[in-house]
């Protein structure tokens, strides 16, 4: 099966296309840094940079799976406050309905937060999605439920041009700890009381400590977790695009390497980023877990 990936960036759907057994023959992304690492982890894919709503569908190759990112920004609560670049974002859903037109594949995977489905303008989409012949079936899936290291919850839409919508079903994996992933031998470690540590920071670490003793996670910006952080037996909390996540280790502590947040989203080891860690955590931040991509894929080809 070959397969084209919109919004590709970190290349985590099409890692998981790659797995479940497709050739992905094009990728596309706006920005040419993720372009840049799609291409050094996906040599054989033909790759673009540009604006996918000003995209020229015949310079496409064809394909069978059409898979599709389009930007969540607009839609997360993560957001914060509502911005006018949000309009913007939130239209790059179009370019998936213009591609599928186009190119009229047998399937498409969209991917998003379910936050989508709130979107006033979701209705319309589907409906246009629906007029080119697709039946759709959501699926809201956990990746820790696939055996990511993490809790992250998204919502994919399996388009099918087939009677009926494709729900699929899936056997849930065993969750997988974060200490599975986490080098106590690696990153930049700081001494917990440091001249300048916030009190909350403090407070935070106290009530972790209180609790799972001298290892452990907590976020270290925001409010996830509570004040209680996180056992390393268990899933991380969902990776963001900046650094959210911090690990303690007695006396110190220190944020998690980018490393560390790729195979938190379930990359492979061998996965080349960015060598600025401020850019691999923002691809990674955004990025689809491979896994669970490899799955939903799996399941598109088993009923085919």
């Amino acid at each position: 099966m070959k397969a084209a990936d919109l919004f590709a960036g970190a290349g985590g759907f099409s890692t998981g296309a790659k797995q479940a057994g497709c050739y992905v023959v094009w990728a596309a992304n706006h920005w040419q840094s993720a372009v840049d690492v799609h291409a050094a982890n996906h040599p054989e894919t033909a790759h673009a940079c540009q604006d996918l709503n000003q995209a020229d569908w015949r310079d496409v190759p064809a394909h069978d799976l059409l898979l599709a990112s389009p930007a969540c920004q607009g839609h997360t609560p993560a957001r914060g406050k509502e911005k006018p670049h949000h309009d913007a974002q939130r239209s790059t859903a179009w370019a998936v309905t213009s591609a599928l037109e186009f190119h009229r594949p047998a399937a498409a995977v969209a991917e998003n937060v379910p936050e989508f489905l709130k979107w006033a303008l979701f209705p319309a989409w589907r409906q246009a999605v629906e007029a080119l012949g697709y039946a759709l079936a959501l699926h809201v899936i956990d990746s820790a439920d696939h055996g990511v290291p993490q809790h992250r919850r998204r919502l994919f839409i399996v388009c099918t041009r087939s009677k009926s919508p494709l729900q699929l079903h899936f056997e849930p994996r065993a969750h997988v700890g974060a200490n599975r992933f986490i080098n106590f031998e690696s990153g930049k470690w700081a001494d917990i009381h440091r001249s300048g540590r916030s009190a909350a920071t403090l407070a935070r670490v106290a009530a972790g400590r209180a609790r799972f003793g001298e290892r452990f996670l907590m976020p270290y910006y925001g409010s996830g977790s509570g004040l209680t952080g996180r056992c390393l037996s268990r899933p991380l909390g969902t990776v963001t695009t900046v650094d959210r996540w911090a690990v303690v280790n007695g006396s110190r502590m220190r944020m998690l390497t980018a490393a560390e947040n790729r195979d938190a989203m379930g990359f492979p080891a061998t996965y080349k980023l960015p060598e600025q860690h401020r850019q691999a955590v923002h691809m990674l931040g955004n990025a689809v877990c491979p896994p669970v991509a490899r799955d939903v894929i799996a399941g598109i080809m088993a009923a085919a």
